[in-house]
């Protein structure tokens, strides 16, 4: 009996553990809430696509434009000359730049000179007797000579006869080997070629000078240029003529250039083209690193945004009935901060900035709208 009653006390206590925890498991249950999405407020631009201009920016050297080195063609002592020959010299155009001792060389010529004007005055019976018609103006070229001054030009042949009679006493053959004496006499001395600046000396008062010896560089400082590396890509961008803003490193005044040649080979390593840009500033030196920013061709139908706009390199967010939308476009020219994109059609309205786990088919309201 004592069995019956303890089996019959299990299985009731068992039965009401059941039903106690379902009741407990049943009151623990909590309503699943309603999915409801908030829509995220973002800020959009209207687009209106419209003509913008290739904006380039790069940097260069500046050099001047009329540079010359100067080398020595014939040998002597360095003489020294109303200017010292020494870097920051200002010359005008006309003014000895070098002279070399020439005393020895201007010996031979004149001995040349000499020579030929003897030849010259032996013929001269033979032409008055025989040649009487162009005698008058051997005489007057005779007359004319000066042992002081340049050999003048020889009188035109006006016949075959008269060629032949001066060919074969020899006064052509004198006469050009006095004229290329003279030619090599002139490079004891070089003026500058216009007002200029000695930039290199390498040679002082009495300096033996070879021939093939440099030197110095003498530049014009009034008209400089800069050159500067673009990438290929740009250059269908750029045509000669295209005004070029300039200014040193690190300063905010600027003047303007003039592109004024475009190199036709590409560089190899770099994959660029050189491109010169004509400028005039007072202040511009030789060697000065310039920033350059060109003002290139327009692209047509196209819109500029910010460069964090463009997703996956070729898509921009859209706003379209509340939702984003991801839209091809057309990347066609990026700069430092902006791009210039085609296909994006006029009045759509794009994001003005980056949202934070932005995906298509996002929810969104427009908080603000401007125009691009």
């Amino acid at each position: 009996m004592r069995k019956v009653i303890l089996s019959a006390l299990g299985f009731i206590v068992i039965v009401l553990a059941v039903f106690v925890a379902k009741y407990i498991i049943d009151s623990n249950v909590k309503e699943k809430p309603e999915n409801i999405q908030m829509e995220k407020p973002v800020m959009v631009y209207t687009v209106d696509n419209k003509t913008n201009s290739v904006q380039l920016s790069t940097n260069g050297t500046v050099m001047a434009l009329n540079k010359f080195e100067i080398f020595a063609e014939v040998e002597g002592v360095f003489l020294k000359s109303s200017k010292n020959f020494r870097p920051g010299q200002y010359y005008k155009k006309g003014e000895l730049l070098i002279q070399i001792n020439d005393r020895e060389f201007v010996a031979n010529v004149q001995a040349v000179k000499s020579a030929f004007y003897s030849s010259l005055s032996s013929i001269m019976p033979d032409l008055r007797l025989d040649y009487t018609a162009i005698y008058p103006k051997w005489k007057a070229y005779l007359d004319e000579f000066s042992m002081n001054s340049a050999t003048p030009k020889l009188p035109e042949f006006e016949t075959d006869k008269e060629r032949y009679f001066i060919t074969g006493r020899n006064i052509l053959s004198d006469y050009y080997s006095l004229k290329n004496l003279e030619e090599r006499l002139s490079k004891f001395s070089l003026r500058a070629p216009f007002d200029g600046v000695l930039t290199e000396a390498l040679v002082n008062e009495g300096t033996l000078v070879r021939p093939g010896q440099k030197l110095g560089e003498f530049v014009d400082p009034s008209v400089y240029e800069l050159m500067i590396a673009l990438k290929q890509d740009y250059i269908k961008y750029i045509d000669i003529g295209n005004k070029v803003e300039m200014r040193p490193l690190g300063e905010q005044e600027t003047f303007e250039g003039e592109i004024t040649r475009i190199n036709a080979q590409i560089d190899q390593s770099s994959q660029s083209v050189q491109v010169f840009i004509r400028f005039q500033n007072e202040d511009a030196k030789e060697g000065m690193y310039l920033e350059a920013i060109i003002e290139a061709n327009t692209i047509e139908n196209s819109v500029q945004i910010p460069r964090e706009l463009i997703v996956n390199k070729s898509k921009v967010y859209a706003v379209e009935d509340g939702l984003l939308k991801l839209i091809e476009v057309t990347p066609v020219h990026y700069n430092k901060e902006q791009v210039i994109v085609q296909g994006i059609p006029d009045g759509a309205k794009i994001l003005s900035g980056v949202v934070p786990g932005a995906y298509s088919g996002m929810k969104v309201s427009v908080e603000k709208e401007e125009s691009l």
